[in-house]
């Protein structure tokens, strides 16, 4: 038997193989979806099957090209939003051999309409389910969202509840293997590894501790989740198909006379926020690599032409990678050495940092011409906030930018400074001359009191 689990850093997506006696499954693939058929191929094993737990929201499902590749068949639930062009419909009861291995299905409604659980059962050891495949019905210490369906929020979470309640009846020895890890916009409340038992989640997983539905209900409903753009991008996508990802994951190399004269619709530094606020390009936005999953949806829309710039060949190849998996495939291009540009008498912007200090200055000055702008999100400033501090959070800025003064001043903060480091360089690029970033932010003001 072969499980093996194929992470996709900056979604902190989980994927699967599988396999037994010469046949493989996947497990809601990734759209760069090579890496399995390689795996596959290494182990001697021919895909056969492809499970969607559900419609993803977050990046675009691997699925169609992997079953073109393989001749595969995709299996993906019923009720979903619109017809899924490529798959086939499981419902629950159904059962799937691959090799040894047997899939079973459960119908687990409420994160989404159309979600499944796949039951994984080894002929070897028949005393209950091996294992069970929770999509983003049931995570390492917490439990799907709920709030894609607004209108019918009250429904949805108590889908869940039931949801819920028919996994955890697997039975304790169940090792459950979710979609998604720490830091997925898909949950706020996961523990920072990737393994558990059904038995260990019922015991420590907070969501589970509650054993009234109505009292369950009135938690999901208490909760506050943001929806970025790309959401919808990648819900059309994932009904209809889309292309395979390209072939060559590294942007076409632009010189200076490129960057220039460039006319893309983004300029995108990709570097770490220190070096980005110290010299960058002026109208160039801030999303180092590993910020672009959570964040470039937010400010780039699909078909947007985006030029990349970065430190290393590497980097921008790393970003272009975590681009395509959110269908944003329009890169012109991607020009390394800011340095060696700002040498050659390019122009350059920047951003000053300022310390505690000089927020507490400001704030007992009472600054009628300043602003400290928070962008984290809200439960983070629920749990704590600077008083006379004002709040956006950082992926609402994509529009909320056109409420603020462009002549005030504002210091920008998040928990740490990285966020506050993309929010000022789109403010920035709006037209906002007077800006800073307080370095450190909510944790220096809370070290420092």
């Amino acid at each position: 038997m072969l499980l093996e689990k194929i992470k996709t850093p900056g979604l902190s997506h989980l994927s699967y193989l599988i396999g037994s006696q010469g046949k493989a499954a996947v497990i809601d693939p990734r759209r760069d979806c090579e890496i399995y058929v390689e795996r596959a191929r290494a182990e001697g094993l021919e895909i056969t099957h492809i499970f969607e737990t559900h419609r993803n929201e977050d990046l675009i499902t691997g699925s169609p090209v992997l079953a073109k590749m393989t001749g595969a068949r995709v299996l993906h639930g019923p009720n979903p939003a619109d017809e899924i062009v490529f798959a086939d419909t499981a419902r629950e009861g159904d059962v799937f051999e691959i090799g040894k291995l047997r899939i079973s299905v459960l119908e687990t409604p409420g994160h989404t309409d159309d979600h499944l659980a796949f039951v994984l059962h080894d002929d070897d050891f028949p005393e209950g389910p091996v294992g069970v495949f929770t999509g983003d019905a049931l995570f390492v210490g917490d439990v799907g969202r709920t709030d894609f369906y607004p209108e019918r929020a009250r429904e949805v979470a108590g889908l869940l509840y039931d949801s819920l309640q028919k996994i955890c009846g697997l039975g304790d020895q169940a090792i459950i293997y979710p979609a998604h890890g720490a830091g997925s916009v898909c949950g706020s409340g996961m523990a920072n590894r990737e393994f558990s038992t059904i038995g260990h989640e019922r015991r420590n997983n907070p969501r589970l501790q509650i054993a009234d539905r109505e009292e369950f209900i009135e938690a999901k409903l208490a909760e506050h989740h943001y929806q970025p753009p790309y959401f919808r991008l990648m819900e059309r996508l994932n009904v209809e198909g889309t292309s395979p990802a390209p072939r060559i994951l590294r942007p076409k190399r632009l010189m200076l006379s490129d960057i220039r004269e460039i006319d893309a619709d983004h300029v995108v530094d990709v570097r770490d926020p220190l070096a980005y606020a110290s010299g960058h390009l002026p109208g160039s936005i801030c999303l180092p690599v590993g910020m672009i999953s959570a964040f470039a949806g937010w400010f780039i829309r699909e078909g947007e032409t985006i030029a990349l710039v970065g430190s290393a060949e590497d980097q921008l190849a790393s970003a272009m990678t975590h681009l395509v998996r959110i269908g944003l495939d329009s890169i012109v291009g991607g020009y390394v050495g800011i340095v060696p540009a700002a040498a050659q008498g390019m122009k350059m912007a920047s951003l000053p940092m300022i310390g505690t200090n000089e927020v507490q200055d400001r704030l007992e000055r009472k600054r009628d011409d300043w602003t400290l702008l928070d962008v984290r999100d809200l439960d983070e400033r629920r749990s704590g906030a600077i008083e006379g501090s004002d709040h956006i959070y950082v992926g609402e800025l994509n529009s909320r930018f056109a409420e603020l003064d462009r002549e005030r001043a504002y210091s920008v903060m998040c928990a740490s400074g990285m966020r506050a480091s993309v929010a000022a360089g789109w403010l920035q690029s709006k037209g906002f001359g007077k800006l800073d970033i307080y370095l450190g932010s909510m944790g220096a003001w809370q070290h420092a009191s």
